[in-house]
């Protein structure tokens, strides 16, 4: 891919700030708006939480009642009637109602994470396509993409596991907390509060303690994504200099250190799963002890000892997996964390609050003394000011590295003209770009850019997203206007032929005439050629370019160009030289000023009878 000497190497600081540190509240506050749209649900799925719950509690309650009916002599009155059968209708009822509820709340939450998964994962893809150049130039695509993945996972993770997992135990805890203190003995309570304290508390610590081997994994899992997605899009690169085994080695590094972080993370889950047995073992024995011990001294009945033992099985079950659970919790915050960091990235290039759509009549562009910087210390644009004329083609030449693609990107707004009052700005129409709508100016110009990259899709589906919704006749008359349609038929699949990722099944030229056919499709006002033909041949150079003026004939036209002989008909010429317009006007009164145009034109003269003496038959054939 050709890189210019004025790309941005790195972010201007000052324009893209780091995003701050995210804490987990700030990340709540965030999520939070997401599911409150759908209030009403929200609080129907926490009453079947409750409603569960109490079910829950209310099962060791009734085994209590049934183990102390059946504890009736034979000689009893009611020994006959020894079958409760009140009792056992109530525990049939009350287990299924713990079932009923959880899978209301699941029914009726479900919608809700899905709807807030998909309304996320949605603004952030709309606001990485609404971010500068700057911001895209400087991503690391494996990494980010894995970042938007984990992230949108970790939604629905956070609300399975608080909603589903730690806040019903909470509530049954309480409810739990609450039956022994008011039916027994105030050390059962005790027990249970301090065991309770001292679990939560150890199973926090170490799973602080354990975030950090976590957060590394991750990290390490992202740059070895990073790198491998980052080669496999060079394969050809990687091929070429023969360094599979480099590149293989690179990813390993990768692996060896994700490795390591995994290996410690294992290994302080061992520790965190052993001490959370030694505290529950130890408040589960206290608790039978004080049990056993008033039912020997007749303070308890069986029931009791069973009710009191059934609730310390129900409150240990989930607080096995509190350690899991907190982890995954503080996980999915850290994954979302990053996910809405990219949120908070700055757009940099943003509609106005007023901003308004751009209404052409004529398309007058006017680059009014242009300053501009990718960077504060590193000026590239120097007063730049012209005007190209309604339905008139202004060509731009000069070394590379002297500006010209900047202005291409200025024009669509990839990146605002530098404030100040020398820093001028850019006008269609007498409209400042800086106070129209984006999309209204996007629409209205089109590109054939040099390095053309197209989507992993048919010929077809590339075509046509220069006017998304366009006919099958339309996608074949602009085929026909940039002289593909012939070449398309004659492939095996004609129009469904997939192009290959980033288009690598088409030659060169074959890619540029696609990106040709694409912007004939879209039918701007303004049309931009970023050296346009440099992938043809010297026959299909001229059959192009003969299109190309046809159809630049009632549009406004900048084209940017290395070939002077390409452009030798402009109206208007610029020659910009280090960010500067040294020299302009039409073709032959450049050559007449004997100036920096002539002395470029004299030496591509030059090499064409070069090339003319060293392969005629080419030159015939170009004829």
């Amino acid at each position: 891919m050709r890189r210019y000497a004025n790309t941005p190497p790195a972010p201007d600081t000052k324009a893209t700030p780091a995003a701050p540190q995210r804490s987990d509240m700030a990340t709540l506050k965030t999520l939070f708006p997401y599911l409150w749209v759908y209030k009403w649900r929200v609080l129907l799925a926490l009453g079947c939480l409750i409603g569960a719950k109490l079910a829950n509690v209310g099962v060791p309650v009734v085994m209590k009642r049934l183990i102390d009916s059946l504890s009736i002599s034979p000689s009893h009155p009611q020994a006959l009637l020894v079958l409760p059968l009140g009792a056992l209708v109530a525990y049939g009822v009350l287990r299924v109602s713990t079932t009923l509820f959880t899978e209301l709340r699941e029914f009726l939450f479900a919608r809700v994470t899905q709807r807030a998964v998909r309304t996320i994962a949605l603004q952030v893809f709309r606001h990485l396509h609404a971010l500068s150049l700057r911001f895209h130039l400087n991503r690391q695509t494996g990494g980010m993409t894995r970042d938007i993945e984990r992230g949108t996972r970790a939604v629905g993770s956070l609300i399975s596991y608080t909603l589903f997992n730690i806040l019903p135990t909470l509530v049954e805890i309480t409810l739990v907390l609450g039956y022994l203190v008011t039916h027994y003995d105030i050390w059962f309570s005790v027990i249970t509060f301090v065991a309770l304290v001292t679990y939560i508390s150890f199973t926090i610590f170490v799973t602080d303690w354990r975030t950090h081997f976590r957060r590394t994994m991750n990290e390490l899992d992202s740059k070895a994504n990073t790198k491998a997605i980052d080669s496999l899009i060079n394969y050809e690169t990687v091929k070429y200099f023969g360094n599979e085994d480099y590149e293989a080695k690179r990813y390993d590094e990768g692996l060896q250190r994700y490795e390591s972080a995994a290996v410690k993370s294992q290994t302080s889950l061992s520790l965190l799963n052993t001490g959370q047995s030694l505290i529950i073992a130890t408040a589960v024995t206290l608790i039978l002890w004080r049990a056993t011990q008033g039912v020997i001294d007749g303070k308890m009945t069986l029931g009791d000892l069973v009710l009191v033992n059934s609730f310390m099985i129900q409150l240990y079950i989930p607080l096995n997996f509190l350690g899991v659970i907190y982890r995954e919790i503080k996980q999915s915050l850290a994954d979302m964390e990053k996910l809405f960091s990219l949120l908070d990235q700055n757009r940099e290039v943003a509609d106005a609050p007023d901003a308004q759509p751009l209404v052409t009549h004529g398309a007058q562009v006017r680059f009014n003394h242009v300053d501009f910087s990718y960077e504060s210390k590193r000026q590239i644009l120097f007063d730049v000011d012209f005007t190209i004329a309604p339905g008139t083609t202004t060509a731009v030449v000069g070394h590379s590295g002297s500006g010209k693609s900047t202005l291409s990107r200025l024009l669509f707004r990839f990146y605002e003209v530098n404030a100040g009052p020398n820093g001028g700005g850019i006008t269609i129409d007498g409209q400042d770009l800086r106070a129209v709508t984006q999309d209204t100016l996007r629409h209205a110009i089109g590109i054939v850019p040099q390095d053309t990259v197209l989507f992993n899709d048919t010929i077809e589906y590339n075509i046509a997203y220069g006017q998304p919704g366009a006919t099958k006749e339309q996608i074949v008359a602009a085929a026909r206007a940039a002289s593909i349609h012939d070449f398309i038929e004659s492939l095996p699949d004609g129009y469904a032929t997939m192009v290959g990722e980033r288009g690598l099944k088409l030659s060169g030229g074959e890619k540029q005439r696609v990106a040709i056919a694409r912007t004939l499709l879209k039918n701007p006002a303004i049309l931009i050629f970023d050296e346009a033909t440099s992938a043809l041949d010297s026959k299909a150079e001229q059959a192009i370019q003969a299109q190309l003026k046809e159809i630049a004939k009632s549009r406004t036209t900048m084209v940017i160009a290395h070939r002077l002989s390409t452009v030798a008909d402009a109206q208007q010429i610029l020659v910009l030289d280090h960010g500067r317009i040294v020299e302009r006007g039409t073709h032959q009164s450049l050559l007449a000023a004997d100036g920096l145009y002539a002395q470029m034109w004299q030496r591509q003269q030059a090499k064409a009878d070069e090339d003319l003496a060293s392969s005629p038959d080419d030159v015939v054939d170009a004829v």
